[in-house]
């Protein structure tokens, strides 16, 4: 059943080859999209990759840039085979973290006006191995999309931030967020958070552990959650730094976002442990992770600072709270 499936799905994609070379407009890129993410059980070549990228540059129409969302997400759409669906996600993902800006903005735009991926429902029950896959498959969806809302509500690019060296901390560079006042702070700490909600579940169970093509998919995973945790570090110490000044309202948000970073980092931390054990890590230099209660003495001094009994939070209101 195996072979014969290989041989189907090696006909499809001549097939759709063919067809782009008589029909298509756009035939050079819909000719790398399929060959990009056809049906063979490894990652998508860079020769196709590049000329995906190279197709949706700023120096391109936006017409074009339009099409290669909609033929990858009607890609996506109509395949029930775990392998052309993975390796078309790994496109878009190369695309979201190497493409030109006005590709991502296309790419938010065209989000906007439903669901792009099309990924919820997806499975592929050929084989027990095919169904641990779609799981993970649904898992990179959820993140992938989620990378999207983050991007809509940061308005930049976490993985293509530049960190900055602060005059007063000269030795080390930080995110954006170190530097946000409160209002920005407020609303872009909870989207960071649900990113690395879905970064964490991504983990891949049964089959899909030993697989290298999802290992693959892992890696890009992994290398975007170093940028989102230290995003969200940076901005964690901001909040503490600016805690005792904040109206009541937005410190109750800023304790419950507090809270959810110590269990995060938790998460985060069996996390690592488990990708450590695969092969795709063993190039990878891990981040030291730090328990937000790390913070706490920081947190304390900042109090010191505002001794005032009749202020909204009394000092044994804070001894509580710690």
């Amino acid at each position: 059943m195996g072979s014969w499936r290989k041989a189907y799905g090696a006909l499809k994609d001549s097939t759709k080859v063919g067809l782009a070379k008589v029909n298509s407009e756009f035939k050079e890129l819909d000719i790398a999209i399929v060959k990009a993410t056809n049906h063979v059980e490894c990652p998508p070549k860079e020769r196709h990759v590049r000329k995906i990228l190279l197709a949706t540059s700023a120096n391109r129409p936006r017409a074009d840039l339009s099409y290669c969302i909609y033929a990858l997400s009607r890609r996506l759409s109509k395949t029930k085979n775990w392998i052309v669906a993975l390796k078309t996600l790994i496109v878009v993902h190369r695309l979201l973290r190497e493409g030109d800006p006005m590709f991502k903005e296309e790419f938010l735009a065209y989000s906007s006006r439903g669901n792009i991926l099309h990924i919820a429902n997806f499975k592929d029950d050929s084989s027990q191995s095919a169904w641990d896959c779609s799981a993970w498959i649904r898992a990179y969806g959820c993140f992938l999309e989620e990378r999207l809302e983050c991007l809509r509500v940061l308005r930049y690019d976490i993985e293509t931030e530049r960190l900055v060296r602060y005059p007063q901390t000269s030795s080390k560079v930080h995110s954006k967020t170190r530097t946000l006042p409160s209002p920005e702070l407020l609303e872009q700490l909870p989207a960071l958070q649900q990113l690395l909600f879905r970064v964490v579940g991504v983990q891949p169970e049964g089959a899909a552990c030993s697989n290298y093509l999802i290992q693959y998919a892992l890696a890009l995973v992994l290398k975007e959650s170093f940028k989102i945790y230290c995003s969200i570090n940076d901005g964690i110490i901001n909040l503490v730094d600016m805690f005792f000044e904040m109206p009541k309202y937005d410190a109750i948000n800023a304790l419950a976002i507090y809270k959810r970073a110590g269990l995060q980092a938790e998460n985060l931390a069996e996390f690592y442990d488990f990708c450590k054990q695969l092969e795709l890590a063993r190039t990878f230099q891990f981040p030291t992770l730090s328990h937000p209660h790390r913070f706490l003495q920081r947190w304390k001094s900042t109090s010191e600072k505002h001794p005032d009994p009749r202020s909204r939070v009394s000092r044994r209101a804070r001894s509580r709270s710690y």
